[in-house]
C-alpha cells in the first residue's frame, strides 16, 4: 500500500520539476512560481488519492488551491496554462495513470520547447510595445496633454491607469504604447520631460499578460 502512494508521488514530484525548468526557458518567472510548479502535480496528485478517485471532488478542491496566488498577484497566460498542465499531470498520477502523465509531461514539454525556440506567436514588433509611467503635477490636466507626442512618436497608445501620488499634488500616468521605431526612445522621453516639467518618467517592455494587442 505504501508503493502505491509514494509511487504516484515520486512521479508527480519528478514530472512536476520538469514543468518547472520546461517553463524557466526563455520566459520570465519568479523563484516562487516555478516552485511551486513544480510540487503542484504532486499536491493534486495526494487530493486525488484522497478523495479515492473521485474526480469531481478532486478538481474542484485542487482548482480553488491553485487560484489563491492570483487573488494577489495577476497571472500571465503562460502562468494559468502552466498550472492547468501541472493540474493534469496530477490528475494523471493521481488515477495511477503513471505512463500517461509521463507521456503527456513529455509531449506538451516539447510542444512548448518547440513555440519558444521558434518565437511561435510573436510579433515582429513586440519590442516596440511598452508601459510608460508619467510623473505630473495636479495642475496640469492630463487629458489630451500628450496627445502631440504620441502621434509623433508612437503609433499606438492607450491610459490604462491614473492616481495621486505625494500627499495628491502629483498625478501618476501609466499608459500602453507602441512606438514607431525603436531609436525613437529617448527622443520620445525628452519630449516628455519638456511638457511634464522634467517629473519622473519611466518606460519598459511591456508584460504579457494575455490582454488584448495594442
Amino acid at each position: 500500500m505504501l508503493n502505491g502512494f509514494l509511487l504516484p508521488l515520486g512521479v508527480s514530484l519528478g514530472l512536476g520539476l520538469l514543468l518547472a525548468v520546461v517553463h524557466m526557458f526563455k520566459n520570465r518567472y519568479s523563484r516562487s512560481f516555478v516552485a511551486t510548479l513544480a510540487i503542484l502535480p504532486a499536491i493534486v496528485c495526494v487530493i486525488i488519492m484522497a478523495v479515492n478517485g473521485n474526480i469531481g471532488t478532486g478538481v474542484a478542491v485542487a482548482g480553488a488551491f491553485s487560484l489563491v496566488r492570483f487573488r494577489s498577484a495577476p497571472g500571465t497566460a503562460k502562468e494559468i496554462g502552466a498550472l492547468f498542465v501541472a493540474m493534469a499531470v496530477g490528475l494523471l498520477t493521481g488515477m495511477g495513470n503513471l505512463l500517461y502523465a509521463l507521456v503527456f509531461t513529455l509531449v506538451v514539454g516539447c510542444m512548448i520547447l518547440l513555440y519558444q525556440a521558434l518565437g511561435f506567436g510573436e510579433s515582429g514588433t513586440d519590442e516596440l510595445k511598452k508601459s510608460l509611467r508619467v510623473t505630473i503635477p495636479e495642475d496640469l490636466d492630463y487629458t489630451g496633454v500628450f496627445d502631440e507626442i504620441f502621434s509623433e512618436y508612437t503609433t499606438d497608445h492607450r491610459l490604462i491607469s491614473s492616481k495621486t501620488t505625494n500627499m495628491g499634488s502629483m498625478f501618476k500616468l501609466t499608459y500602453e504604447v507602441k512606438l514607431k521605431a525603436a531609436d525613437v526612445e529617448k527622443a520620445f522621453i525628452d519630449s516628455l520631460r519638456c511638457r511634464n516639467g522634467n517629473l519622473e518618467i519611466s518606460i519598459s517592455a511591456l508584460q504579457d499578460n494575455g490582454a488584448a494587442e495594442l
